[in-house]
């Protein structure tokens, strides 16, 4: 019992691994209850039994193990976790529990197999029941043969694959062991169930006796299918409808159901491929030539019989079949005929999907063989053509059915329509597009008039066919011209039909609508929709979009239609019956007085006849009979201008009111033609006409108007009738135009002699543009060249337009009859211009002299055989598909060893594509898949080729064909991991963009797989990336089950890829946008093509920004315009008809239109919101959670799913959902989308978009690790605005935010294509706008260590670009360290690497000269000469001095000399820890230029007699030649295509535009926009559109000065002159802004400092002097200079000035006379002082003053060659004094910390000084008590606030932290009494604080203790340092106590000591009291010695036994030198009192 109590007591887990056997008995029993009494499935307990469950059903105790499977059983049936066991459970039951003796084992067994089938884990079970098959144990194999029989039969055929079961059946038959034999007997018979027949092949080799039995077995079977009666977890609806069909004891079983379960398992799938190529006879080839037709008949039969093997092979057939070909063509046997079509129908069926590229070329010879008429031949080629048809699709055959079927042998006409009608029945909705029916049904058409009744029955049937399939609704469209006879003969044929398998057709009992169509059920089981929905669902959903919520307004809208068809072959009246029928309308006397001789009564009739049209109702009204009896004599020739305009409004009121058909338009088109050139009629004829194509469609309208305009010689007819169709197609759209009815018209137009004519026809060809793009010029290339001169300005004019929005419809036809048509349009319509072209055969140009030149051994005259071809191909532009035995040879040359000739290949291949258009398709499995094939090759341009031509073969063909077939998946398999990375790289691109793809595309997920796990890590990543896409199609349950095949390592890394790749699976892309777009381009499907005129929108665009897109993709768009946000916007404009057009058109329709748009509205109002929110303090926030890592820090080589989950996550907060949605959506397009409304949106919601930077940059990161290209430059796009946003606000980034985003933006200046580098740099040099470029620098650092040759020689570059832009500063952590890091790069192996590492250390040296051989430290000698050669080099090239170079460098990098300066200009408000910051940088910034050691010249200081408040002399310059008038030199510019009227008129992102151009890199295109805007600011009251972009135009400009001075000026290539005259614009433009001084002030500080620094840099270069007229250009810039000092705002300028001193004092490379001109400009302001002291903003100013003063220190200015800027600050500094007085004091609030600020002391004593000079002593007064008043506090809360420092210090922790805050409460509060808190202490607590005191203010200040001393005397008379803020006076007492405090501390004795006893040190010291009544000076280095050894003794006898011995040191040296210390000290006293 011990033993047993010793395990009782563990835990459950415990048990079971137990080594005692009842121990595990009582461990499964316990877990048995336990997992049973586990309610939640996902319960953390579940996890620690994972391990062990094998070891459950593995048990090797058999009492034990029937208690361990019931266990398993009940974790398996309720874990969430249990699919992971599947595998090690399922091979632990089939080897440990099926051969147990035990019944109940064996059942426990089986039941955990088919409950891990129960929780979708079927394919593992199958994969370890099929294991068990091959045991040796047979006992298993019966086991095995049982569960898997038991599988199925609960299951069923779609959970339980039967393929590989059936594989292994026929093994097991020839068992010895009769249980086996049995077992697999019923197994059979199961199967057999299930599919069927399809069973009977694979077992035909078994035991015939066995054969027999199981034939027997099988007859006995119910006919009717077996029913799957266990289900899924994730079938639980299907499971529930099944107990429901039980209950009710209903034996009901749905068609559809039947069909599925018999198609379920198809026999081909179930058979092994027999390979036949090789068994061909040897003489096969020889004796199919041969003459003999026995010979022939000999080889054909081996084909036949090696063909009858139902599944063959794949492989090279090409030969064979063209073989096949030619003796059905070409033979004159029939009987071999027949035998070769035989034979090509068994490889058809044999090869199925393999055989669709040997289809196309076969089919056009079956086609014409039809001509036989041997019933044998006959029927042999239509089973060869029918198998065929299975091989590839009918819209690849289309072509050579339409072929043949204008051919003269009516049989070749009946058979090519019987053809069509038997594949019209295996087509359905989706396989039969309209654009596919659209031709068919029109050759058909024709033929139904065809003189032969056997061609008219086939036509017939054929028509029927489609009808019965597609639908009566899709097929009328095409019928429309047919007579009712013919139209029921149709109908009649549908009814007929019989679709394979009984299949329900898609509106195949349409026959009566009105009936048919109330009971809602039967449309949408054959909805293409994809989600199935009940029955009650809307019933038409197929094919288009959603149309009407109920079935009654569908029934309604059918019988309209039916309504408006006969209408339209409504029957002419006669004038008897439209007299009748007009009286029933028109009063008696209106229709006596219609004929009357006087024109008044006509009028008056006229006018009667208007009433009674407007009162009359729309049923009621006899249209054609009223425009009858308009058209009675007079009619159209009235000759009475009024009554005619009355007659032609009385027809346009008539067509908008009433039934208008167009037998009645034909009535009134004539005369309306007539009468449309009329200078009085016109307007009114117009407008009938406009009514008229409402009623009866513009397309129709349109066409009859032309030719009646044309078959007239009226040219003014002609012309206004071609304005009024140009007008229309405005208003319509252009949807249905039969663009090739008016080409032959506008030509014949364009060729008439009235110039009038031609205009309009040229105009009307603008208009078409608008809709077609650069395709319809195509149609004009043989027009006379002057005329197509004329076409071409005309399409260049609406270049960039986008065509408005639709307003006008056709009003009769109901919605769907509308939205029919509509969608017809835009299935044909990005094609329908491309099939309108003329098109050349070239097959007879293809001859086999030419085929035998490509395929040559010589490879010259291979190439001479290519270059015929496209020589071929570029004569006749474009062609037909058919290009005879041409395939077969480029094909072969492929695979040509000459790379040459392969890259000259595809280059044809590329001329193919845009030749054949869409007939390219036929030609995929030819040529296509061998491009495929290419991308294997190991050289990257051959690759790039073979991408280009694919790419390029897509756009034509779509990607269906692709797809189709094993043949992509078979080049996925080759082991190439070039061809593998290619292929999958283009998959991912192009999967996401489709909606379907075919089933086989499955075919590639094993090979994907296989790539996964690639050695190769770019196939792998490829692989990884096309995961998700191939998800998208196939889904993540098949994907899953296709790793069942791997090996279990494999699987599990494969599994956890699809995981991970599942989470990142996006939805269907196009499927809503395609719903919204196309139900909202109803209208316009054109516009789609072109976004539409943003201003027509109304006041809801934004609704529609991205969404709209989708659709608006279709066909190629037209060239982007300029401003990146109206593109979005107007794409989108086009959709607003949707819900708008239609219910506007009033009438009934209107309420069921709306519902259709109901779900896109809402959608789109979600839209119309911010897409950021700004939550308070959300940044902060998520900075802190990184900092104390709450969440994962941003940071990784590659993005995990965490990464992405987490920046979801915060994102949810700040961003609109939908913007959310787009942004983490899979499709690239949505990305693009979403940016570009990012772009449009970032003015607006700036704020937000700072307050959301951090995560906008981070999911910035996320695309730089994309491989799409659009993406990318989308994203530099916007980063580029964004920098430019930022700057302009002045925001800088935060740590957190550079951290995150510079070093990914930093990974992309690696990128291979150059436009994304130059964009990458660009957004760098933006950067360091917005951080300082010391702290971008070490990122810099980091890229050049990266293993991308690129990224490390553009890091290196751009190093350099900021050491000549900011100096040495930048270079952190130092220079030396940085220097030798860049060095080591000399040595690269990469040239580009080493030139620029090279050109970076050049640039140091520019900036430093010869100490860089110092700072790079010790190189190798190569690269040391390497190094040397450069520099001589440079010096060579730039003779001019390092210092002009670095200025040049510093403009162009857009930002002051010293990286951290622009910082001082935040706003007030900002979090001050910011300007700490800055401050901070400022003191490492200008550190180098500091010595390290310095003391004052105390001789100077003597000699200087002036008192301090006098003003330096400043140096006098001649400024007056600034103000000489001068002769600006007048541009010369070409004159500018876009008037800036138009520019006035258009928004603002116009303007953006033209100052966008302003910047750009041509010179003729910065002219062209300079003087766009020089015209506009020439005149004053269009001068105003400029306002508000003054900034970015002034940007624009510095940037283009700065372009010309770094890379204009410096290329000999560029004519000077043109660079002079650029100047000239520049400079003219200025001239013209700074003029008007509204405008003038709106330019903003940082930006007049750039241009100021532009400016002066312009004028200090030498380069300019040697243009011509170089002095009249410097002369105009200094006007313009005088100017800018002048107009400006004069806060902003001085600021500007101000912050530009600093800069160019603290670069040292910088050259001299700059500083000096700025300087002067500073003189020029203040010189105007007086005049504008009231405009300014003193504050400002003064707050950059004293940033200059704190970056340069009065120690500092010492240092400087010249003492001019000190002096230039001091002079306006005294002036801004002497204008204000004391009020100066009150305008320091924007400066932190202003008792630290020299500039307040220096400001009290120049107040002071100004005071006493005029004797305003009370003045001076009242500021002096103020001054105390300010500083003063009560004294509770100073004791208050000294109690909590003081515990502070006295606490051990806090000791720090209470020092220091004891030290900045001295700096506030100068007068507060420490002696209450002191004389308590013990004297070493006293001195503890004293020397804290001390240590604080030499960290803070960083001088010693003499400097600051001597510093003292500098200020002058009332230089008490720590007073200055109170303005208080001190006597010389003072003074002498600081001498005092000075001798004591170096061990002197003082004089005047009473009763100083050496050793009483509390009297010899002064009381700390004392010391901190005053500023505590700054401690020396024995104070600080003095500190560490107080705080290391604890006695005070120690303590000053330690200090009298370092006094009695200090005393002995310095004696003398103090002596004369004193002396000095008290000449300077006695002469400043």
């Amino acid at each position: 019992m011990g033993d047993d109590s010793e395990w009782m007591k563990l835990p459950i887990d415990q048990k079971c691994e137990h080594k005692v056997w009842k121990a595990r008995l009582n461990g499964y029993e316990e877990a048995l209850k336990l997992f049973q009494r586990i309610e939640d499935e996902k319960s953390p307990e579940w996890g620690k039994y994972l391990g062990l469950v094998k070891k459950f059903v593995t048990e090797s105790n058999a009492v034990a193990q029937l208690k361990g499977l019931e266990a398993a059983l009940a974790f398996v049936e309720n874990a969430h976790v249990a699919g992971k066991t599947t595998g090690d459970v399922v091979s632990g039951v089939v080897t440990k529990v099926f051969n147990q003796p035990k019944a109940r084992a064996k059942e426990l067994g089986m039941e955990i197999c088919l409950m891990y089938v129960e929780i979708e884990k079927a394919e593992v079970v199958q994969d370890e029941l099929l294991k068990g098959l091959d045991n040796k144990n047979p006992k298993i194999v019966v086991a095995c043969l049982e569960t898997l029989r038991k599988a199925l039969s609960e299951f069923g055929s779609k959970i339980v694959t039967l393929k590989p079961v059936v594989k292994v059946l026929s093994k097991q038959f020839e068992s010895r062991e009769k249980a086996v034999r049995d077992e697999a007997k019923l197994l059979a018979i199961e199967i057999y169930k299930w599919i069927r027949d399809a069973l009977r092949a694979p077992l035909q080799n078994i035991n015939s006796v066995q054969l027999k039995e199981l034939e027997e077995e099988w007859v006995k079977l119910p006919s009717s299918p077996p029913k799957q009666s266990r289900f899924l977890r994730s079938q639980q609806d299907l499971k529930a409808k099944f107990q429901q069909q039980q209950a009710q004891g209903a034996d009901q079983c749905d068609g559809d159901e039947e069909e599925e379960v018999a198609a379920a398992v198809d026999p081909y799938e179930l058979m092994e491929p027999v390979e036949i190529l090789s068994k061909l006879p040897k003489d096969f080839y020889e004796k199919i030539e041969a003459k003999k037709w026995q010979e022939r008949k000999e080889a054909l039969e081996a084909v036949e019989t090696l063909t009858k093997n139902p599944k063959l092979e794949n492989g090279e057939y090409g030969d064979l079949v063209r073989a096949l070909k030619k003796v059905v063509g070409k033979d004159t046997n029939v009987m071999l005929v027949t035998l070769a079509a035989k034979c090509l129908a068994a490889l058809a069926s044999g090869l199925r999907k393999k055989f669709g590229s040997h289809a196309v070329q076969v089919v056009p010879t079956i086609l014409e063989k039809f001509k036989e008429k041997k019933p044998q031949v006959v029927q042999a080629l239509q089973e060869a053509i029918d198998a065929m048809f299975h091989t590839t699709t009918l819209q690849n055959l289309s072509e050579d059915v339409l072929a043949v079927m204008d051919n003269k042998n009516p049989s070749i006409k009946q058979q090519a329509s019987l053809f069509l009608a038997r594949s019209f029945r295996h087509c359905t909705q989706a396989t039969l597009p309209k654009s596919v029916l659209k031709p068919l049904c029109a050759a058909l058409i024709k033929q139904v008039n065809d003189s032969a009744p056997e061609v008219r029955d086939a036509a017939f049937e054929a028509l029927g066919t489609a009808m019965k399939v597609v639908g009566e609704k899709a097929v009328n469209p095409f019928l429309s011209d047919l007579d009712k006879l013919k139209l029921d003969r149709i109908k009649e044929s549908a009814e007929k039909v019989e679709l394979p398998g009984g299949k329900k057709a898609v509106g195949g009992g349409d026959k009566k609508p009105a009936v048919k169509a109330a009971p809602p059920a039967e449309a949408p089981p054959k909805s293409s929709a994809p989600a199935k929905k009940p029955a009650t669902a809307a019933p038409a959903k197929s094919a288009g979009p959603p149309k009407k919520g109920k079935a009654a307004p569908a029934a309604n809208a059918k019988n309209k239609k039916s309504q408006d068809n006969k209408e339209m072959v409504e029957s002419e009246l006669t004038v008897e019956a439209s007299e009748d029928l007009a009286a029933g309308v028109l009063p008696a006397h209106c229709l006596q007085k219609l004929d009357s001789s006087n024109w008044k009564e006509r009028l008056a009739s006229m006018e009667d006849f208007q009433k009674a049209v407007e009162t009359t109702d729309k049923s009621a009204m006899p249209c054609q009979a009223l425009v009858r009896m308009l058209a009675k004599k007079p009619g159209w020739k009235e000759t009475n201008f009024q009554v005619m305009q009355m007659k032609l409004h009385v027809v346009a009121l008539i067509a908008q009111r009433g039934n208008f058909s167009k037998t009645s338009a034909s009535v009134v088109l004539d005369g309306l033609v007539d009468k449309v050139g009329d200078i009085k009629c016109g307007g009114n004829a117009k407008e009938a006409l406009t009514a008229i194509g409402e009623a009866c469609s513009l397309p129709w309208t349109a066409e009859q108007v032309v030719s009646l305009a044309f078959a007239q010689k009226n040219p003014k007819n002609q012309a206004e009738s071609l304005n009024w169709l140009a007008n229309a197609m405005k208003e319509f759209g252009f949807a249905g135009i039969n663009v090739k009815a008016f080409i032959n018209n506008v030509k014949t137009a364009l060729a008439a002699t009235n110039p009038a004519v031609r205009t309009a026809a040229i105009a009307l060809l603008g208009v078409m543009f608008l809709y077609m793009g650069a395709p319809l010029r195509m149609f004009f290339e043989d027009e006379k060249p002057a005329l197509l001169s004329q076409i071409d300005a005309e399409f260049e004019k609406m270049q960039g337009q986008s065509p408005p929005v639709p307003f006008r419809s056709k009003k009769s036809a109901t919605e769907e009859e509308a939205d029919d048509g509509d969608d017809q349009e835009e299935d044909g319509g990005g094609q329908d211009v491309m099939d309108l072209l003329p098109r050349t055969d070239i097959s007879d140009k293809v001859t086999s002299d030419l085929v035998s030149k490509v395929g040559d051994k010589n490879w010259k005259i291979r190439k001479e055989g290519l270059d015929e071809v496209a020589a071929i191909i570029s004569e006749a532009k474009f062609i037909t598909a058919n290009i005879g035995e041409l395939p077969l040879a480029l094909k072969g040359r492929l695979s040509d060893s000459n790379k040459i000739l392969v890259q000259q290949s595809l280059t044809i291949l590329q001329q193919l594509a845009t030749a054949m258009g869409p007939g390219l398709r036929q030609h995929v499995k030819t040529l296509g898949i061998p491009v495929i094939t290419v991308l294997g090759d190991s050289k990257p341009n051959v690759r790039a080729a073979a991408m280009a031509t694919l790419q390029a073969w897509v756009e034509q063909t779509g990607m269906k064909e692709w797809l189709e077939g094993e043949d992509l998946s078979e080049e996925l398999k080759r082991e190439n991991p070039f061809l593998r990375q290619e292929l999958l790289g283009w998959l991912a691109e192009k999967l996401p963009t489709l909606r379907t793809v075919p089933a086989d595309l499955m075919l590639c997920v094993p090979h994907l797989f296989t790539c996964l796990e690639d050695r190769n890590g770019d196939v792998r990543k490829k692989a990884q990336d096309a995961l998700p896409t191939f998800m998208m199609h196939l889904g993540y349950e098949k994907m899953n089950k296709a790793t069942g095949k791997l090996k279990p390592a494999s699987k599990d890394q494969v599994l956890a890829m699809l995981d991970k790749a599942r989470a990142v699976m996006p939805a269907m892309p196009a499927a809503p946008a395609k719903a919204g777009g196309k139900l909202e381009s109803k209208r316009a499907p054109s516009a789609s093509r072109s976004p539409a005129n943003e201003d027509t929108v109304d006041s809801r665009p934004e609704a529609k920004k991205v969404r709209g897109g989708a659709a608006a993709k279709k066909p190629p768009s037209p060239p982007e315009d300029p401003p990146p946000p109206s593109k979005d916007s107007e794409s989108n404009a086009s959709k607003k008809p949707a819900g708008k057009g239609k219910a506007a058109a009033g009438g009934p329709q209107a309420p069921a239109a709306k519902k259709p748009g109901a779900k896109t509205s809402k959608d789109d109002e979600d839209r119309s919101g911010p897409i950021f929110t700004l939550v308070p303090n959300a940044k902060e926030q998520r900075i802190k959670e990184e900092k104390q890592l709450k969440i994962l820090k941003w940071n990784f080589m590659t993005p995990r799913d965490e990464y992405v989950e987490q920046l979801k996550t915060q994102m949810s907060t700040c961003f609109a959902k939908w913007l959310q949605d787009e942004l983490f959506h899979f499709d690239f397009q949505r990305h693009v989308k979403a940016i570009g409304v990012m772009i449009e949106r970032l003015e607006s919601e700036c704020d937000a978009t700072i307050g959301c930077l951090d995560l906008i940059l981070k999911w910035f990161t996320l695309r730089f690790f994309d491989t799409n290209t659009t993406v990318l430059m989308k994203v530099l796009e916007y980063l580029k605005l964004l920098f430019v946003m930022l700057n302009r606000e002045n925001y800088h980034l935060t740590e957190y935010e550079a951290n995150s985003f510079v070093p990914y933006l930093i990974l992309k200046v690696g990128e291979s294509k150059d436009v994304v580098r130059k964009d990458v740099r660009a957004i760098l040099t933006m950067l360091c706008k917005v951080y300082p470029a010391s702290k971008v620098f070490p990122f810099l650092m980091d890229g050049t260590k990266s293993k991308n040759s690129k990224q490390r020689a553009e890091c290196l570059e751009e190093l350099g670009c900021l050491i000549e832009g900011y100096g040495m500063n930048v270079c952190q952590p130092t220079p030396a360290k940085s220097l030798k890091e860049i060095a080591v790069h000399i040595g690269d192996r990469d040239t580009s690497v080493r030139n620029a590492a090279l050109n970076t250390v050049v640039a140091v040296y520019n900036v430093c000269g010869e100490q860089v051989y110092k700072l790079i430290g010790n190189l190798s000698e190569k690269d040391m000469s390497m190094l040397e050669e450069r520099i001589k080099r440079s010096a060579k090239k730039t003779p001019a001095a390092p210092a002009k170079q670095s200025a040049a460098e510093k403009t162009q990098r857009e930002h002051p000399g010293n990286p951290n300066s622009t910082f001082l200009r935040k706003p007030a408000q900002e979090d001050p820890n910011k300007l700490n910051q800055a401050r901070q940088n400022h003191s490492e910034a200008s550190y180098p230029s500091i010595p390290k050691e310095f003391q004052l010249d105390l001789d100077m200081i003597e000699m200087e007699q002036s008192r301090v408040c006098d003003l330096p002399d400043l140096v006098q310059h001649k400024l007056d030649e600034l103000l000489e008038p001068i002769n600006l030199p007048e541009p010369k510019i070409c004159s500018v295509t876009p008037h800036f009227d138009d520019l006035h008129n258009s928004t603002s992102s116009t303007i953006n535009f033209v100052i966008s151009q302003v910047a750009s890199g041509d010179i003729n295109t910065s002219i062209q926009a300079l003087a766009q805007i020089d015209e506009v600011l020439r005149q004053e009251d269009k001068a105003e559109v400029m306002s508000g972009h003054i900034d970015q135009f002034l940007i624009a400009t510095f940037m283009q000065l700065r372009l010309i001075y770094s890379t204009h000026m410096a290329d000999d290539r560029l004519d000077k002159k043109d660079i002079f005259k650029l100047y000239s614009c520049i400079i003219g433009n200025m001239l013209s802004l700074f003029s008007m001084e509204s405008l003038a002030r709106e330019a903003s500080m940082g930006v007049l400092k750039d241009l100021m620094h532009g400016l002066l840099t312009l004028t200090l270069d030498s380069r300019v002097e040697d243009i011509e007229d170089g002095q009249q250009l410097i002369r105009s810039l200094n006007l313009l200079v005088v100017q800018v000092l002048e107009k400006s705002d004069q806060t902003n300028i001085t600021s500007a000035l101000l912050v530009l001193l600093q800069d160019c004092l603290a670069v040292t490379a910088g050259p001299p006379m700059f500083s000096e001109l700025v300087m002067k400009c500073l003189w020029r302001l203040i010189r105007f002082l007086p005049e504008n002291i009231n405009s300014i903003n003193l504050d400002r100013i003064l707050l950059d003053v004293h940033n200059f003063m704190k970056a340069f220190p009065r120690e500092t200015v010492k240092q400087l060659k010249s003492d001019i800027p000190h002096r230039t600050l001091k002079t306006l500094l005294h002036t801004l004094c002497k204008l204000t007085g004391a009020k100066i004091l009150d305008h320091l609030s924007m400066i932190e910390n202003r008792n630290e600020s020299e500039l307040e002391a220096h400001l009290r004593r120049v107040v002071k000084h100004s005071g006493n000079l005029s004797g305003q002593k009370s003045d001076r007064g009242n500021e002096k008590s103020r001054g105390r008043t300010d500083d003063r506090i009560s004294k509770a809360k100073v004791n208050d606030l000294l109690s909590e420092i003081f515990k502070k210090i006295g606490s051990k922790e806090n000791t720090k932290e209470g020092l220091t805050e004891l030290y900045e409460f001295k700096q506030k509060y100068t007068d507060a009494d420490l002696e209450p808190f002191l004389k308590n202490t013990t004297q070493f607590f006293q001195n503890y604080v004293e020397r804290g005191l001390r240590m604080i203010e030499t960290e803070r200040e960083g001088k010693t203790c003499m400097q600051s001393s001597a510093v003292i005397p500098q200020h002058g008379g009332d230089s008490n340092m720590s007073s200055s803020s109170s303005g208080e006076e001190f006597k010389p007492a003072v003074y002498y106590e600081r001498l005092k405090i000075l001798r004591q501390r170096q061990g002197l004795e003082n004089t005047r000591s009473v009763g100083g006893s050496g050793d009483d040190e509390p009297q010899q010291r002064p009381p700390a009291s004392s010391l901190l009544s005053s500023k505590p000076s700054v401690a020396s280095s024995t104070d600080m010695l003095h500190s560490k050894l107080s705080q290391l003794k604890e006695s005070r006898e120690l303590y000053r036994e330690e200090h009298h011995s370092s006094a009695h040191a200090r005393a002995t040296s310095p004696a003398a030198n103090l002596d004369d210390l004193k002396k000095r000290l008290e000449r300077i006293k006695s002469k400043r009192q």
